[in-house]
């Protein structure tokens, strides 16, 4: 699993410490990147503009870099290797239709070192982010890289009918080869910005079968959870305002579907939590330290690439919140259920997982052991609707409209069902005294039964000066039943009345 090493802790005491990848330094494999990167972005620049055409998803463009030069490349101190550009000109669209100039691209990748940053999964790849915070560059195995090969021309049609999206934004597909290994990276958009504090991080799948951080991740300075330990800390859930739920919970179904259309499952939400209500102390400790992100503001501006403007449709634009207050980076506002005023970012990672016939194997096996829809692998359908459901009913909630206070709450209450309560009543008065009218020019035999029924106008102990609905309605029905009785069954006793009156 790869999933949260968007925010890993690039941590300065352990750079001193060459971490290998396929037994390749990864001081190495940071300088190829860049070499091959800078040649083959500046090369696709003297490339015309042109519509994509199928042809282009399965392009690969090679070139070699020796370690002395050559007429076409620099020379460089790493050892010889050979650098592969996947679908470039369908790339080079992702990037332009995300509003990222090439000279933007090449220097976010290539003008400063690329930071290394832990990975908290069990895949082993190396997670790398650029100098300015915009993008993430990671290693991906043989298979990944060729799903999302496959998945380019699907990936292309929805990303023209929706840009608006959680999904990964894929930038780039490269292949380094070196002494007979092959390194595969592929460039994609930061979910979590570093310059902002995460105070939580959480590995969101929807699964709860050993869901839980394990005990080397959460002694790091900065760890990243799972689904239990979120409905451990976040029992009640995050709140949002109606419109901002309604636009998330959009876009994350629509996702999903997208997701499972593509047969893809295992996927997980990476969401970051910022707490804004902290001490004043904290804030300007991290106003300190974010001093040196103050020119992020000159540099690129990637569109969509934050949570707040990936869940707004069309027509709108979050450019006005992050322009109001540019410390928000451009998160969603929520709250806790405690009423803290959060921060999140968020995004959908670890897609390129096909349900092939391992996983179908893996889950298969594990159902057997264990309960099967608690199980992470699963297939895509059920895992896309497991997914939503635990997002809409555990994670994230809507805050209520507010509730008037309780005294004008029962005042208007109290209000409604006077009026309803008397135009009941008036309603059955007025039949009575038609009846009463009739009755008493036969006799008076009853006048009893009369007091009886209309006594409870004058008898506040009988019906409260409030009733409730529900015994309106009961007093109306008991009523207008004793009057149908009545008249169904007392015409031979008005003959007898009438008799004895003579």
């Amino acid at each position: 699993m790869s999933s949260a090493a968007e925010n890993g802790d690039a941590t300065p005491g352990k750079q001193n410490e060459e971490k290998t990848y396929k037994k390749t330094a990864s001081s190495a494999i940071k300088g190829a990147i860049q070499l091959g990167i800078g040649y083959t972005v500046g090369n696709l620049t003297s490339k015309p503009d042109r519509d994509v055409l199928m042809q282009d998803f399965y392009v690969v463009e090679s070139v070699f870099l020796p370690s002395e030069g050559s007429n076409l490349t620099p020379a460089h101190h790493y050892p010889d290797f050979r650098f592969k550009t996947y679908a470039p000109l369908a790339f080079r669209y992702f990037r332009e239709l995300f509003g990222i100039k090439p000279d933007d691209y090449l220097y976010s990748i290539c003008s400063e070192p690329l930071i290394e940053l832990s990975n908290p999964g069990a895949s082993g790849s190396l997670f790398f982010v650029t100098s300015d915070d915009e993008f993430i560059i990671k290693t991906v195995q043989h298979k990944e890289a060729e799903f999302l090969q496959k998945l380019l021309p699907g990936y292309y049609m929805n990303l023209n009918q929706n840009p608006r999206t959680l999904l990964p934004k894929f930038y780039g597909l490269y292949c380094m080869q070196s002494g007979g290994i092959n390194i595969r990276i592929v460039v994609m958009n930061n979910v979590l910005p570093r310059s902002m504090r995460m105070h939580f991080t959480y590995d969101l799948k929807g699964s709860t079968y050993k869901r839980r951080a394990s005990r080397k991740e959460r002694e790091k300075s900065n760890p990243t959870f799972k689904d239990l330990d979120f409905l451990q800390d976040m029992h009640e859930g995050l709140y949002f305002d109606t419109e901002t739920y309604n636009a998330l919970m959009k876009t994350l179904q629509r996702d999903c579907r997208v997701l499972e259309s593509f047969k893809i499952m295992d996927y997980s939400l990476l969401l970051g939590i910022h707490i804004l209500d902290h001490t004043l102390k904290e804030k300007e400790e991290e106003n300190s330290q974010n001093v040196p992100d103050a020119k992020r503001s000159g540099m690129q501006k990637v569109l969509y690439s934050t949570a707040m403007e990936s869940i707004q449709g069309p027509g709108k634009s979050g450019d006005g919140i992050i322009t109001e207050n540019p410390d928000t980076m451009g998160g969603i506002p929520a709250k806790s259920h405690k009423g803290e005023k959060l921060l999140l970012f968020m995004g959908i990672i670890d897609i390129l997982q096909s349900y092939r016939l391992m996983k179908k194997l893996e889950h298969s096996w594990k159902a057997l052991v264990y309960d099967g829809d608690t199980v992470s692998v699963h297939r895509p359908s059920f895992y896309a609707d497991r997914f939503l459901k635990f997002m809409n009913s555990r994670v994230f909630k809507k805050i209520q409209a507010l509730k008037a206070s309780p005294s004008k709450k029962r005042c208007n209450s109290i209000a409604a069902l006077k009026a309803t309560s008397q135009e009941i009543v008036s309603s059955i008065s007025q039949e009575w005294k038609d009846e009463k009218r009739d009755l008493l020019t036969e006799g008076q035999s009853f006048s009893s039964l009369d007091e009886e029924a209309l006594g409870s106008r004058h008898r506040p102990d009988l019906v409260p000066s409030t009733p409730s609905l529900f015994e309106a309605a009961s007093l109306a029905t008991t009523i207008s039943s004793s009057s149908l009785y009545v008249d169904e069954h007392c015409p031979h006793d008005r003959t007898a009345l009438y008799s004895n009156s003579e």
